[in-house]
């Protein structure tokens, strides 16, 4: 009898142990989004750091907030919908077009684009060396961007040598139609070692006027393998029955975690190779509004993230991506306020004809694995009770891919239910 009251009292002292734990813990990462708070509201001038402080640093940050904004507009035009954006390629695309555009244009192009901050009297180069530097085999990551410009407009020499000579590809010119379909998608293919196919979905119109056109690739490595994969779970769904789909594990994964209760949702960096991580925002409840989280998100906001997160040990539980999209971008980037830009783009130094943008093409393939460069650990030996940390991300979420040196964005997506973004 003794030795039964003795083993409850022991267990309900452990329960109460890791209850007051998972309390500490918790107010452990909640604390750094707190300082940070504190520090917005009654920092002074003197307290302000500047977080972006080369030409590659911020120029990173303008075409990451130009990716948010883009991002943001494209997932407010069907809030029920999974999205995938990698912005690099668009950021680029139209950077070069901007370099044929009048004096007028190419001022609000790049306040748009978030050039206007920068005051980089060397902006093409640092665009070129960061573009060369992110496309490293190592990052996992691959972009590419193309002008395709109608005949009919008998484009200026000189612009197409001036694109080719700083960018290293010259833009394609064609008279469009069925014919031209199968060499676009080839070149596209071959820029991305294979890996994006069928940029255009449909042949061109006949005599098309500008079209920028971007595509990008991710399958980067994780440092930390996961040994336990492929085995289906579910995945909860806003409103309807849950689905299934693959699932990586593994216990005592190293991870930054914070949790920001404003926001309503528990942040993971899980470390990739090459400087490269990944970001989960896991919303608290199962929910297909996502709203808070996304007007969020900014360059500063995520820098701020890597800089405040907890490292911890957790057991880790990630889908199994391996996801595809495409669209035209024509609309969600008409309403950051190009749509008068896009029906009459003033591009002087590309033709002297009249021109109009009428499809803005991307698209995106996307892969996560269980492979990593190193096993996990084994936590600390200690005299106590160990607390088992669980980040499962068995319900919608957002996340993004990031260049930590850098700062640049890679990829961002919303992922409702990842069924709808099945590799395309």
């Amino acid at each position: 009898m003794w030795k039964s009251e003795g083993k409850q009292l022991f267990f309900t002292s452990l329960t109460m142990m890791r209850i007051i734990l998972l309390s500490c813990l918790c107010g452990l990462l909640s604390l750094s989004f707190a300082q940070q708070s504190d520090t917005e509201d009654g920092g002074t001038e003197d307290e302000v750091v500047e977080l972006f402080t080369t030409p590659r640093t911020k120029l990173s940050a303008a075409t990451s907030d130009f990716g948010y904004n883009l991002f943001r507009a494209l997932a407010a035009r069907d809030p029920k919908s999974s999205v995938l954006l990698s912005p690099m390629s668009i950021s680029a695309v139209f950077t070069q077009l901007s370099m044929g555009a009048s004096e007028r244009t190419m001022k609000h192009l790049h306040r748009v684009l978030r050039y206007h901050t920068l005051n980089d009297p060397q902006l093409h180069d640092t665009l070129r060396d960061l573009l060369a530097y992110l496309r490293a085999p190592a990052k996992g990551f691959s972009s590419v961007e193309r002008l395709l410009i109608g005949k009919r407009l008998r484009p200026n020499l000189e612009y197409l040598s001036t694109v080719e000579k700083q960018y290293g590809e010259r833009p394609q010119t064609l008279m469009g139609g069925a014919r031209e379909l199968k060499p676009v998608n080839d070149w596209f293919r071959q820029h991305t070692g294979g890996k994006v196919d069928r940029v255009l979905g449909t042949a061109l119109p006949r005599n098309p006027a500008v079209v920028p056109v971007g595509a990008a690739a991710f399958k980067g490595k994780w440092i930390t393998r996961f040994s336990q994969t492929g085995k289906k779970e579910e995945f909860q769904l806003d409103g309807e029955a849950p689905t299934t789909t693959a699932m990586m594990k593994q216990d005592h994964y190293p991870v930054k975690m914070g949790i920001d209760s404003d926001l309503g949702c528990t942040i993971a960096q899980v470390p990739m190779e090459d400087g490269v991580s990944m970001y989960y925002f896991l919303p608290d409840d199962v929910t297909k509004n996502l709203t808070l989280i996304e007007e969020a998100l900014s360059a500063e906001f995520v820098q701020d993230l890597a800089n405040t997160l907890h490292s911890v040990q957790v057991q880790l539980t990630l889908p199994v991506l391996k996801l595809g999209y495409s669209t035209d971008l024509l609309g969600p980037l008409s309403d950051m306020g190009l749509s008068d830009w896009l029906s009459s783009p003033e591009l002087d130094k590309i033709t002297s004809q009249p021109v109009k943008l009428t499809t803005v093409r991307h698209k995106v393939v996307m892969e996560t694995a269980p492979e990593g460069s190193q096993y996990p650990g084994t936590p600390s030996a200690n005299n106590g009770p160990s607390l088992v940390l669980s980040y499962n991300v068995n319900r919608p979420f957002i996340f993004l891919i990031r260049d930590e040196p850098s700062g640049a964005l890679l990829f961002i997506g919303k992922v409702l239910n990842p069924r709808d973004l099945a590799s395309v």
